[in-house]
This record gives structure tokens, C-alpha cells and sequence, in this order.
């Protein structure tokens, strides 16, 4: 190959990878939202789990990419590796869909209408139509559609200036001795390996050969070990998603690579076995196609999957046989920067950990209301650790989710980053109020002193009007629920009215001499959290309307049902005043 051959080969290489990523980019941000309820519905049957695997792939055309949102998740606790195997199987079918789309390149017929099914006969309109969408369109949906035209288009002018670059090589005798040297099946298996991990990339290797194929030099022998070995050369991705997780989300990428190796072994094995017990030499001497490729590439990854999905317990054993457990402290895991290439499985780790995070809020502040009627020091030391717990939830999560929102995401997943890095803020700042709720119970402990029994009575009703607005709080933000979201503000108003008749009702009691000052300190500044709990709540549920309601902002929101006298509004604050009366 001349100079100007090789910088078209490497040309076409740029292209083609170029247009398999903004095309594979652009169908998962379509996927969005759908892709992540797939995930949610995800279950340990094996079925659901190969099918799962094959349609994700097909997707967004990448099993190492599937790999790593399976490491990913079961980091971060999502997942279980027994919910793994099958979806690793299926994405090793599922990524033949690229195979089968790029063999269109290789249509052969005289027939004007079969002819304009070659890609590369239709792909400038394509290319027309997906700038038009992305210059003109103010949709994202329609930007996504697009770009995913534009980078069919790129990818297919990649393979076919790949193909142009490659052409001269049928004729030359040093090409024709290498393929003879990759007749040897072993070595045939090495070389697809190496390349497949040199370029990182299943698809883009097995779209060279089918490049190259279109040459006519190719024959079934060369192309059969080269395939299996380009499937192979995958294990390198997986041993890079392996990298800094913990120990059961490292026997992901290792299940992956045990079924690659099993594969590639059983059946270089029962080839080579059949080129000595048969004579297949007319057959392999043909040359193949585009086409060819695809179906061995196909008809490979079936038969791996049906031979050892079967043993798909044996596999996990192994896993857990080659990576032990260690009995070590489980480390508080936060969610796997990996996920950031997958925006919407990435939101959806988010929001469970957010969850995670309102729940212990909530459980941190009732525990330290229940050291104000009994202190004993182990709820105390959760409820101090429980705080540490939340910082390091706003921390990293936060940061994450900063991360998140540089990310090209829908106005939809925008808005609801948007929300969750509101309420985390708010979370932890109900952490906070339940330490200094604690602090307050210790001091009564250290001066062994106590409120009156009137005192004791009105703290309780508050108590129990902070544990609703909480329960309301964190269930509307955990499901979604606006309904319950709009049950806050009423109930916020009612502890409000609670706080200031507490505190008149102290100045009664201690201009009567039947409570003392120190007393007061440690009763305003419970009062004070509260109601800084009770607006945090106020905070989160306002948030969450603004989202699902498109109003323009929350302040406006909750000023309205204010100053309307809404009927829901009256009735639902008539009922908490009755429920929450001293």
C-alpha cells in the first residue's frame, strides 16, 4: 500500500469510529427514560435477563458498554451478580446487530431498487436530513434523531473509504502470503484478538474485516478463527471495567471475560477437531462477504450462549472462587463515575441514593426525639453517625451529580438533577438539626434536669407534627407523588402556629415560676429545629411540585395556595390544626 492508501485507510478508520459513536450516543439519549425502567424491571430470570441483554445492545450497540453499566450498578448495590450473567450473554448477541447493518455495504445486483439499499447510495440524503434536524430543530428528541442519521452517514462513508483504501491489496503478494499465514487457526484467533483490543472496540474490528472482505481476498478458513478471536480481544474493556470497584462488581467483568475465554476455547477446539475429521477445504475456500461475516459472527455468539447459559451458576461460582471475599468491613460505595456515560442509568443510581440519604435523615431525627423522653447513648452514637453518613452523601453525591449536569441530558433528566441536588441540601441540613436535637437531649442528661409535664405534653404533639411532615416529605420524594407534596405547606403552616404557641405558652409558665431559664435555652433552640426541619420539608415538596406542575417557580406556588384560600388547601390545614392541637 502507497502513502496516500494508508491515510485513507486510517481516514476511513476515524470516520467509521466517529459515526458508530455519535450514532450509538444518539440512540441511547432516545432510549432515556425507557432504558432506565427496563433496568428497574430487571429480575434474576435468566430469560428476562438474555433478552434484556440483547435488546440493550442492540440499542445502544456496544456490549462493553453494557458491561460496564453492569459493573456500575452492582457497585452501588442496584444489582446482584446473579442478575448479570444472562444480561452479559445477550450483549454478546445483541452487539452482532452492528455486523448485520454494516453487511448492507456489501449488496451486489443490477436491480435499481436492490441497489439503492447499499448504504452508501442513500446515506448523503441521510446526512441532509440529520444536519437539517440538528440546525433546525428546537427538540432535543428531534436533534438526537439527527445526529444518529449523521453518524449512520459518517460511519458507512468511513467503511466504504476503508473498503476504496484496501482494494489494491488483493493484488499484492505480500498481503496474499499474510493471509496465508492467518490460515493457522490458532493464529488467525490471536491476531482478531489483538486487533479487537488494540481498538477497543467489537464492532469497529469486525467492520474492518468486513471492509476488507469486500475485496474478494477473504475466505470462510482466514475469516472463521479471525472472528473468534475478535470476539475474544473484548476481555480488554472488561478487565478495564474492573478497575477500582469493589470486590463483587469485579466478578462482573470477570464473568465476562470467563465466558469469552470458555467460548473461544470450546470452540477453536471443535474446529480444529473438524478440519481434521472432515474436509471442509471446498467450503472454507470460498470468499467471503459482508454478509458471511455476519451470520458466523451471529451464529458464534448464539452457540456460545446456548452452551453456557445453562451453566451460568457454575460461572458464578467460579467468579466468587477466583475473587474471595475477605470478610472485609463493606465500604460505604457511592455512585460509579462509569454510569456518567450512560446519563439515564447514571440518574437513576442518583435518585436511589438520594433516597437512601431522605431515609436516614428521617430516621436520625426520630431517634433524637426519642432520646428527649429516654437518653441512652447507642441511638445517640447512630444518630451521630448517621450524620457523618449524610455529609458524605451531599459530598460525593453532590459532586457527582455536578458532574451529571455537564452532561448533554434531556430537559427532563436536566430537571430532575436539577431537583435532586436541591433536595440533598435540604437532607443533610435535616441531619444537622437532628444532632443539634441530640446535643440539646444530652443536656438534659448532663444537668439532670427535665421539662414540666405540660412541657413534656406540647414537645411530644410537635414531635409527632415533624414525624408526618417528614413521612410526607421523603415518601412524595421517593415516589413521586405530588399529592402528598402538596400536603406539606398545610401541615408546615400548622407547625408554625405549634412553635409560637410553645413558646407563649413558656413565658406563661415561667412568669409563674414553673419553669426556669435554663430550661428555656434548651426548649428554644428545639423549637427552632423543628421548625427549620419543617421548612426543609417545606423545601422538598416544593421542589418536587415545581417539577411535575411546570409552575414557574415554588415561591410563587406556595404563595398562591396561601393567599387563595384554596379549598384543598383550607380543608387539609383544618384538618392538621384539629390532629395537632395542645
Amino acid at each position: 500500500m502507497d502513502v496516500f492508501s494508508v491515510l485513507t485507510l486510517l481516514g476511513g478508520l476515524a470516520f467509521f469510529l466517529y459515526g458508530m459513536k455519535a450514532m450509538s450516543s444518539g440512540l441511547e439519549k432516545i432510549a432515556g427514560g425507557s432504558l432506565e425502567k427496563i433496568i428497574q424491571r430487571m429480575t434474576s430470570n435468566i430469560w428476562s435477563g438474555l433478552f434484556l441483554g440483547i435488546g440493550i445492545t442492540a440499542l445502544i450497540q456496544s456490549s462493553s458498554a453494557v458491561t460496564v453499566i453492569l459493573v456500575g450498578l452492582v457497585n452501588s448495590g442496584i444489582m446482584v451478580l446473579n442478575q448479570t450473567t444472562a444480561v452479559i450473554m445477550g450483549s454478546n448477541i445483541g452487539t452482532t446487530a452492528t455486523a448485520w447493518l454494516l453487511s448492507l455495504t456489501g449488496i451486489q445486483s443490477n436491480n435499481g431498487i436492490i441497489r439503492f439499499m447499499k448504504p452508501e447510495n442513500f446515506t448523503l440524503v441521510i446526512a441532509l436530513i440529520g444536519i437539517i434536524m440538528m440546525m433546525k430543530s428546537k427538540k432535543r428528541k428531534n436533534h438526537d434523531i439527527g445526529s444518529i442519521m449523521l453518524g449512520f452517514s459518517i460511519l458507512i462513508y468511513g467503511m466504504k473509504m476503508m473498503s476504496d483504501a484496501v482494494s489494491p491489496l488483493k493484488d499484492s503478494p505480500q498481503f496474499v502470503n499474510i493471509l496465508k499465514l492467518l490460515s493457522n487457526p490458532v493464529l488467525g484467533v490471536l491476531i482478531g484478538a489483538l486487533f479487537t483490543a488494540i481498538l477497543q472496540s467489537h464492532s469497529a474490528s469486525i467492520g474492518i474485516l468486513q471492509a476488507i472482505s469486500l475485496t474478494g481476498s477473504i475466505n470462510y478458513g482466514l475469516a472463521i478463527p479471525v472472528i473468534i478471536g475478535q470476539n475474544l480481544g473484548t476481555v480488554i474493556n472488561a478487565l478495564l471495567a474492573g478497575i477500582g470497584v469493589n470486590k463483587d462488581a469485579k466478578r462482573v467483568p470477570l464473568i465476562h471475560i470467563l465466558i469469552k475465554v470458555f467460548g473461544t476455547l470450546l470452540f477453536l477446539a471443535a474446529y480444529i477437531i473438524a478440519l481434521t475429521v472432515f474436509n471442509f477445504d471446498e467450503v472454507l475456500s470460498h470468499s467471503i462477504n459482508p454478509v458471511g461475516i455476519a451470520i458466523i459472527h451471529t451464529t458464534y455468539n448464539v452457540l456460545v450462549t446456548i452452551v453456557l447459559l445453562p451453566l451460568h451458576n457454575k460461572l458464578e461460582k467460579l467468579a466468587y472462587k477466583i475473587i474471595k471475599d475477605t470478610g472485609e468491613e463493606k465500604i460505604f460505595t457511592m455512585i460509579d463515575d462509569r454510569l456518567l456515560a450512560t446519563p439515564s442509568i447514571a440518574i437513576l443510581e442518583c435518585n436511589t441514593a438520594a433516597i437512601e440519604m431522605a431515609k436516614t435523615s428521617r430516621d436520625s431525627v426520630g431517634m433524637a426525639f426519642g432520646l428527649f423522653g429516654e437518653y441512652d447513648r447507642d441511638t445517640a452514637e447512630k444518630v451521630e453517625e448517621n450524620e457523618t453518613i449524610l455529609d458524605k452523601y451531599e459530598d460525593k453525591l453532590g459532586t457527582y451529580l455536578v458532574k451529571l449536569a455537564g452532561k448533554n441530558l434531556t430537559d427532563n433528566e436536566s430537571r430532575a438533577v436539577s431537583n435532586m441536588l436541591t433536595a440533598i441540601g435540604d437532607f443533610e441540613r435535616i441531619g444537622d438539626h437532628a444532632l443539634n436535637i441530640l446535643e440539646g437531649a444530652q443536656e438534659l442528661k448532663d444537668k439532670k434536669i427535665r421539662f414540666s409535664d405540660d412541657a413534656t405534653r406540647e414537645i411530644n404533639v410537635l414531635s409527632n407534627a415533624i414525624k408526618e411532615i417528614l413521612d410526607l416529605a421523603v415518601d412524595s420524594f421517593e415516589y413521586n407523588d405530588v399529592a402528598n407534596a402538596k400536603r406539606v405547606e398545610p401541615l408546615e403552616q400548622v407547625i408554625d402556629l405549634l412553635v409560637a404557641e410553645i413558646k407563649k405558652r413558656h413565658v406563661e409558665r415561667l412568669r409563674n415560676g414553673q419553669c426556669t431559664i435554663e430550661l428555656g435555652f434548651v426548649l428554644s433552640d428545639f423549637l427552632g429545629n423543628c421548625e427549620r426541619i419543617s421548612d426543609h420539608c417545606s423545601n422538598i415538596a416544593g421542589a418536587l411540585i415545581e417539577l411535575n406542575m411546570d409552575v414557574l417557580t415554588v415561591h410563587e406556588y406556595l404563595n398562591d395556595v396561601k393567599t387563595s384560600g384554596q379549598p384543598e388547601f383550607e380543608n387539609e390545614f383544618s384538618g392538621f390544626r384539629d390532629k395537632y392541637s395542645l
